[in-house]
């Protein structure tokens, strides 16, 4: 097994109107890499979010909103190194903790996923943290194992799993990311994070923004259920 360090990292986002943030999370990833790492932004802002983030060193590919899936979707295809670590714009995750996740990724793990609900998830809208808190009980239901933080934006992943695995959600598609490796069999490990309260204003409802990940999350456990009863279907 290789024995990945922090020049082999990509860290990948898509950002939306996050001026007032992009340049904090963009410091803190470059601090925690020794700024050896490759950073990727896909940006559909009308603010100055590409602007900035280009003049903090990351490769920015600007397309039209079209939905949080679908611009991580694209930050993953353009990931060129073996471990790829997602992150959201808005300066909540604790990018300190990436040297922590390769760090598992060597171990063995195919997928580290952050749990921000673990030491309580404070600075989160209630609402968000209890629709998170379900999200997770449901998924854990659906899924057949127990997952504590479906909805988590900070992971690690070695890049063979995102390549082998077709995505097909997008406001839903952080919930697919760790609901289709874990139910295929991949070596998921679940660690806790801080969670910080964001910069700037929130552009998710949580009330339609949640419906469609609930709407995600069945769709998502019936065709890996299904898939497991037909092996040879193609989902």
């Amino acid at each position: 097994m290789s024995e990945y360090d922090l020049g082999d990292v990509s860290v990948v986002m898509g950002a939306y109107n996050e001026a007032d943030a992009i340049a904090h999370v963009l410091d803190a990833i470059g601090a925690a890499t020794d700024d050896r790492a490759e950073v990727i932004v896909v940006d559909s802002s009308s603010d100055a979010t590409a602007e900035i983030a280009r003049g903090h060193g990351a490769r920015v590919i600007e397309q039209p909103p079209r939905g949080y899936g679908i611009a991580l979707s694209t930050a993953l295809s353009a990931a060129s190194r073996p471990v790829v670590v997602t992150t959201d714009c808005d300066d909540t995750y604790p990018m300190a903790r990436i040297p922590d996740f390769l760090d598992y990724v060597n171990e063995g793990f195919d997928v580290v996923s952050g749990d921000r609900l673990y030491h309580g998830a404070d600075t989160m809208p209630v609402v968000n943290r209890f629709g998170n808190a379900a999200f997770a009980l449901g998924a854990s239901v659906l899924a057949g194992r127990r997952l504590h933080d479906v909805t988590t934006g900070m992971r690690a992943y070695r890049r063979d799993v995102l390549v082998d695995i077709d995505w097909t959600e997008n406001t839903g598609l952080s919930a697919e990311l760790l609901l289709r490796p874990a139910m295929r069999g991949y070596d998921v490990r679940e660690v806790p994070i801080d969670y910080a309260e964001r910069r700037g204003e929130t552009t998710l409802d949580p009330f339609s923004g949640g419906a469609e990940i609930a709407g995600s999350i069945l769709r998502v456990c019936a065709e890996e259920r299904l898939r497991r009863l037909i092996p040879w279907a193609t989902l």
